[in-house]
């Protein structure tokens, strides 16, 4: 397999020295280069041409989503995952808008580091589990409100539009999916990392993984976040 050549921008010595270690665990990456500030991102993507850039958001000089933005201008194909503290869909919204391909909490474990780093390297999105969980939160707040408008401001039907609503709700991609799928998905939408989906099925993480595969292919989306964003729309899962 070919190497993914990464670079590491975090303005936290210590956190990106833990970064690296996980990072250097994988046979097939390469951390080539590391710097501290947003400021340096242009010229460490000149001198390395990496595959991945992994930027943390808050920096003292130039931020993360400044420094995102000015990758992407210079080169509209750069990938780049955000870390971040914030969970807020706000961040994450002016991240991905600015041309983030990933964005990862700092609470994030090892293997959501590297699932990450593997998805936005092969052309993905990834963001961390409760990231995902948020905005799939506010998706469904916004469409609440879409449809309680339409009834009221449309044919004056508000009762028909809402059990249409219900209905759509209720429904199963079991056409599509097995029955356990569908449970993934659905802990998936509640913003569960791999190892705690396990955990609730009591399955293995590899198990998981398999199952988070065959979901992908079969719906034909490229990631999780867009599984679960395509099972919003249609009503496959619920918003708990």
């Amino acid at each position: 397999m070919d190497t993914t050549k990464i670079v590491i921008i975090d303005d936290h010595q210590l956190f990106r020295e833990g970064v690296k270690r996980i990072l250097d665990f994988e046979a097939n990456f390469h951390v080539i280069a590391e710097g501290d500030d947003g400021e340096e991102a242009l010229d460490l993507m000149a001198k390395h041409d990496p595959d991945v850039f992994i930027m943390d958001i808050n920096m003292p000089k130039v931020n993360g989503v400044e420094a995102t933005r000015r990758l992407v201008d210079a080169n509209p194909e750069a990938k780049i995952i955000v870390l971040s503290i914030h969970d807020d869909e706000n961040y994450v919204t002016h991240a991905l808008q600015t041309g983030a391909r990933g964005y990862l909490l700092k609470e994030m474990d090892a293997d959501a580091l590297v699932d990450a780093v593997k998805v936005v390297a092969d052309g993905g999105s990834y963001l961390h589990p409760k990231v995902t969980h948020n905005l799939v939160r506010e998706y469904r707040r916004l469409t609440e409100n879409g449809i309680s408008n339409g009834g009221r401001n449309g044919s004056g039907s508000g009762g028909t539009a809402s059990a249409t609503y219900q209905q759509v709700e209720i429904r199963r991609p079991l056409h599509l999916l097995t029955r356990r799928e569908c449970e993934v998905l659905q802990l998936l939408a509640d913003g569960k990392s791999n190892k705690a989906i396990g955990e609730a099925l009591f399955i293995s993480e590899k198990t998981v993984k398999n199952h988070v595969s065959n979901i992908l292919q079969k719906m034909n989306v490229n990631d999780r976040t867009q599984a679960v964003v395509v099972a919003i729309k249609n009503g496959w899962v619920e918003v708990r």
